[in-house]
């Protein structure tokens, strides 16, 4: 194991994929995975992927020598192992569904039988890491503390484990993904209510475990070679403590209320603990950490990359999944350099100058009758990652990015019945819930004893909350330069400046402008000044006094990303844009992306000349515009969101490459695009795109009766767009639609009409000026 020389290279090298996209393994799967087939490639072998996602930028043409698209199931991986020759495997590039993959092929003697090398780590550390059991006995041998718990394989085990560690206790299941089927139980109905579904989906085993609710969830990003040679390269703290999922969970780092001796504390117990499972390449380790002592518990280590590894990746630059790889065929941590920062090599713990946030996103909405409190199983479908130089700075970022319709921190987007039920019991919206009782004058003290978010976090959203009201204060006055640039130092976009100070982001921005207030590229820089940081792994902030690098005068193209993974937009958008980028530096063009997804391929250091992990708005756009001059801008690689700042970028005189902004305008707009089918002929049901929600039932009335369709305009996969089947029905969702798009029409319509010459439109008003008074007709005739 800890030889002089690399062991021999292997020839024909078989990449288990995800499979399928799914809640708790998406889009960071396909960029580990290409990352692992780059690397392997430059080693000169012969790859081989299975997986059956035709949405990744993995199964395209240039990446592996050969892809199969079957599941990625024993069955299907054995035909392949015997048809490629193929003498190594790497079951850690996958995820969950590969990793399991991995275990049940050695178990069934598959590897051996066919002389097949797994790289990386080996098949006994994966069961030591993925069995409940053998987890903490491993741990034991060390002397590192695990929660109390008892590895159960039957609900009368279950029922007996509980009455031996005693109510509240959390249910994790072994060898699963997301936390699927866990619960925290705070009584024994709940313990009886949570058995059923965990055992009936076949789990081998189920974890009772003391509940540690409240305590800091805090997670290393660790690196190991064969040799011992052993890094973290990155630190995360949840701001949500224990008891929700870490993927459910807003992610800051580096972790921002951790002292010295804590930080330092968990990552000797981190390092100790992967050289004692054995794991070669890169792991993750999570652990609860008491806010109020150095009394700590290893909650999990996850010996394959995972989500966390992906943000922690972008949040760094440092390749994890290419140096894993690397690993995984022998090389030592000290041979090998770090592509990303040119200086260092691979042996060299990042050091931030910045804070990184990461939000999730959910997309509960679409779904009737689910419930919205987030726990220990995680339902998130995406999630962002931003940048700033403050915590309020890539918070109020990642509010916005995950495109729900806020403006960053805003205590009044929601209305919450019982204020503090919300902070004590989570759900989706629950940092606009803190915002609220902040603004309401809960103090600090008492929204951390309903919600144990660390007082840091709440003093920061605190400041923000405070200085929106002064910006609220100002309404109909012009903002001094002073106070315009503390609120954009602490987050504020121009569009929601305007919003709280009754103006429009236009008067925002030229104010903004004429008293030199702009953002400035900063670099990622991760080399603590000790060696000069030569990256282009830029962001945009406000706390800036100067640019670190200077645009290039090379003919340039600027693609704009899909941002964060949801129900109707992910890795398909990805591949989109990463192609688009390879063919524009075929034709001779510097590419720079603007894309703030950590999941995605087009975010990685090695695709573009120039990543700027940023928001994906108007505002940003048009100042990288006029900062970069590139030849045009690209809109359609990147689904909705960048198609729905096309037409205002074309007015501000931002070249639109390909399809113009008026045909985008043209098919996005309902309204637009019931002229266009009328001009040529084409029938259509009976629409209206007017009236007040007091006149829902006229709405009704003019298209026929219900059921109406409820359709907004510029919005992905029938966002908000529902079959209405009566009055209450129909004003719920009309509020809905123009949340979702209020800036364009929303259209009611008939259910299933087709009568053309019955067809008519009434007042023409956008349902998203509801409040207004103004009102025109037009015929369709």
């Amino acid at each position: 194991m800890f030889g002089q020389y690399l062991p021999k290279k292997p020839r024909r090298v078989l990449i288990l994929g995800s499979g399928a996209l799914k809640i708790g393994e998406a889009g960071e799967f396909d960029y580990s995975g290409s990352q692992a087939i780059k690397a392997l490639k430059e080693e000169g072998l012969y790859t081989v992927l299975i997986n059956p996602n035709i949405a990744t930028i993995q199964t395209s043409d240039q990446l592996a020598d050969k892809v199969y698209f079957h599941p990625v199931d024993p069955y299907f991986v054995e035909k392949v192992i015997v048809r490629e020759d193929i003498d190594a495997i790497t079951v850690s590039f996958g995820g969950q569904t590969a990793l399991n993959c991995g275990v049940a092929l050695d178990a069934a003697g598959v590897f051996e039988k066919y002389g097949v090398r797994v790289l990386g780590t080996p098949i006994e550390a994966v069961r030591d890491t993925e069995d409940r059991r053998r987890f903490v006995q491993r741990l034991d041998e060390i002397n590192v503390k695990s929660a109390r718990a008892e590895a159960c394989h039957s609900e009368d085990e279950v029922r007996a484990a509980v009455g031996r560690i005693g109510l509240p206790v959390i249910l994790r299941a072994a060898y699963a993904l997301g936390g699927k089927g866990s619960r925290i139980c705070e009584t024994n109905d709940d313990v009886e209510s949570a058995l059923p579904k965990l055992f009936a989906s076949g789990l081998p085993q189920v974890l009772v475990e003391e509940s540690l609710r409240g305590w800091k969830e805090i997670e290393y990003e660790v690196v190991r070679d064969a040799r011992d040679n052993c890094i973290t390269v990155c630190n995360m703290e949840n701001v949500d403590p224990l008891g929700i999922h870490t993927g459910e969970s807003i992610v800051v780092a580096p972790s921002q209320t951790l002292n010295n001796e804590e930080y330092q504390l968990l990552r000797t117990i981190a390092i100790k603990t992967i050289r004692h499972l054995g794991i070669v390449g890169e792991c993750n380790i999570q652990y609860a950490l008491d806010p109020n002592s150095l009394d700590y518990r290893v909650i999990e280590v996850n010996a394959r990359l995972s989500r966390s590894s992906a943000l922690a990746s972008k949040a760094t630059g440092y390749p994890l999944a290419y140096v894993a790889a690397k690993l995984a065929l022998g090389y030592m941590l000290p041979d090998l350099p770090n592509a990303i920062t040119r200086r260092t090599s691979a042996f060299f713990e990042p050091a931030l100058d910045y804070v990184v946030c990461k939000v999730p996103r959910w997309d509960l909405e679409k779904f009737v009758g689910v419930e919205h409190k987030i726990g220990s199983e995680m339902k998130s479908v995406g999630e962002v990652m931003s940048i700033g130089k403050t915590f309020a700075e890539a918070l109020q970022k990642a509010l916005r990015m995950i495109d729900i319709g806020v403006d960053g921190i805003d205590p009044h987007k929601f209305k919450f019945t019982d204020i503090r039920k919300e902070l004590k019991e989570p759900s989706q919206r629950r940092m606009f819930a803190v915002a609220r009782a902040l603004h309401e004058g809960m103090t600090i003290d008492e929204v951390h004893a309903l919600s144990r978010i660390d007082e840091f976090f709440l003093s920061e959203i605190a400041d923000t909350v405070r200085l929106g009201r002064e910006l609220e204060d100002h309404a109909g006055k012009e903002l001094s330069a002073e106070t315009l640039g503390r609120a954009k130092k602490q987050g504020f976009s121009d569009k929601g400046i305007a919003k709280r100070t009754g103006t429009t982001e236009d008067i925002v921005r030229d104010l903004r402008r004429r008293n030199g207030i702009r953002p400035h590229v900063a670099q990622i820089d991760t080399l603590a000044a000790e060696y000069p940081a030569e990256t282009n792994y830029l962001y945009l902030t406000y706390h800036a006094q100067a640019d670190d690098v200077q645009p290039s005068w090379r003919k340039k193209v600027l693609v704009l990303g899909s941002g964060a993974y949801r129900i109707g937009s992910s890795v398909e958008f990805d591949w989109c844009c990463v192609s688009a980028i390879l063919a524009a530096r075929e034709l001779g063009f510097e590419t720079i992306v603007l894309n703030y997804n950590p999941e995605t391929v087009s975010t990685d250091y090695d695709v573009s000349d120039s990543l700027v992990f940023d928001e994906i708005t108007f505002e940003n756009v048009l100042e990288l515009w006029e900062r970069e001059r590139p030849y045009g801008v690209i809109v359609s690689m990147g689904g909705q969101v960048a198609n729905n700042i096309a037409i205002r970028l074309h007015r501000a005189g931002v070249k639109i490459l390909g399809t113009s902004p008026e045909s985008i305008d043209g098919a996005e707009d309902r309204e637009k695009f019931s002229g266009l089918l009328d001009k040529l002929g084409i029938d259509q049901p009976r629409w209206t795109s007017t009236g007040k929600l007091e006149d829902a039932e006229a709405i009704a009335e003019s298209l026929g009766g219900y059921p109406v369709l409820v359709r907004p305009s510029y919005v992905l996969s029938g966002a908000a767009m529902t079959v209405a089947h009566e009055r209450e029905h129909l004003r719920n969702y009309l509020t809905r639609a123009t949340d979702v798009s209020p800036e364009h029409p929303v259209v009611a319509e008939l259910e299933g009409g087709r009568d053309r010459r019955g067809r008519r439109r009434g007042r023409n008003r956008p349902l998203g000026d509801l409040g207004a008074h103004r009102e025109r007709r037009r015929s369709l005739g």
